[in-house]
């Protein structure tokens, strides 16, 4: 926690979680600086007002590029980063070498970025990352409880989550060389408007397809944990109003939800939809049952019921299908 007004900059400000973390912030009325190498504000624009939007500051810089970052940081006098900026599970598939330099360098960078105005005296609130999941396998629960604890050894089975591995170690490395506090975060499978990209974006299509009338197969099966992407903005933000030390991680609490709870709730919220939605015999690769302990040292930790999170999401789709703004290629479907 620093002294004096808070300064915030979302790195990876136009994805889904980073979306979701800039409307939290401009609610709470705190300036923001928005940081992402892309343009599109499509996600942003879904679930904010223009002149809610007016408040935010936008920079358009790569987070592999150093002198950028402590530049940007500078300049507008950040005191609070919250670094989601980050290449999903596909993408660092199809390019490792370019997944390693924007997950694992652009990471060291913004440590280094904060080290930087740290030993110029300036008060800076730990950093805080989004980690994942995806840096386990169903082999690192338990063996007793059958749950993954948030200190069980991982064995990443793609590039992807040996990235994330990486970016929990080397935070730890900064906090004992030089002091830098951090705090990350471990989500699951994130849902609601905006989640159009990666491994487990199935779901948040399958509601999109449904308030839109059409059949939707998930590319997945069987039990997750998921979180709403509002609460996972909001665990992000106590995260960075934290006076903690050191280098935690946390597993995300979350709403478990399979096949059956997934169809039933949005056949709830578009009666007749749920006929329309299939599943891939495909189980994903992670564990399901998480344990979170130790985040509610963060504080009250919001946490949506899936049914109220596809409520929400389908309430918001239908705004934007009434204005003429619900674009199947906006969230991940074909035209």
């Amino acid at each position: 926690m620093t002294d004096g007004p808070a300064r915030y900059l979302v790195t990876g400000a136009l994805g889904c979680i980073g979306a979701w973390t800039i409307r939290a912030l401009v609610q709470d009325g705190l300036p923001v600086v928005a940081l992402d190498i892309g343009e599109d504000r499509h996600r942003l624009t879904q679930i904010m007002s223009e002149p809610a939007l007016e408040s935010v500051r936008f920079a358009r810089g790569d987070i592999t590029d150093l002198d950028a970052v402590q530049g940007i940081l500078d300049e507008h006098d950040i005191t609070n980063v919250i670094h989601l900026a980050a290449l999903q599970v596909p993408f660092c598939k199809a390019d490792p070498p370019l997944g390693a330099r924007v997950n694992v360098l652009g990471t060291i960078n913004i440590f280094e970025a904060v080290k930087a105005r740290r030993e110029r005296a300036v008060q800076m609130a730990p950093i805080v990352y989004t980690s994942s999941i995806g840096m386990f396998s169903g082999d690192d629960v338990d063996p007793a409880t059958g749950r993954l604890t948030a200190t069980a050894p991982a064995h990443p089975l793609n590039h992807y989550g040996v990235f994330k591995q990486a970016n929990e170690g080397n935070a730890r490395v900064y906090w004992l060389d030089d002091g830098i506090a951090s705090i990350g975060v471990r989500p699951m499978t994130v849902y609601g408007v905006g989640r159009d990209q990666g491994m487990t974006s199935g779901p948040t299509k399958a509601i999109v397809a449904a308030v839109l009338g059409r059949a939707y197969e998930v590319p997945f099966r069987g039990p997750t944990l998921f979180q709403y992407a509002d609460d996972v903005a909001r665990i992000l933000l106590l995260a960075s109003r934290s006076s903690a030390g050191g280098a935690s991680v946390f597993n995300l609490s979350g709403s478990p939800a399979d096949d059956r709870r997934i169809v039933g709730a949005i056949d709830a919220a578009v009666p007749g939809a749920g006929s329309l939605i299939s599943f891939a015999d495909v189980e994903l690769p992670f564990p399901t049952d998480i344990d979170s302990d130790g985040l509610e040292t963060l504080g009250p930790i919001p946490v949506t019921p899936f049914d109220e999170g596809v409520r929400r999401s389908v309430a918001i789709y239908r705004t934007l299908q009434s204005e003429g703004r619900l674009r199947a290629g906006d969230h991940g479907l074909d035209p």
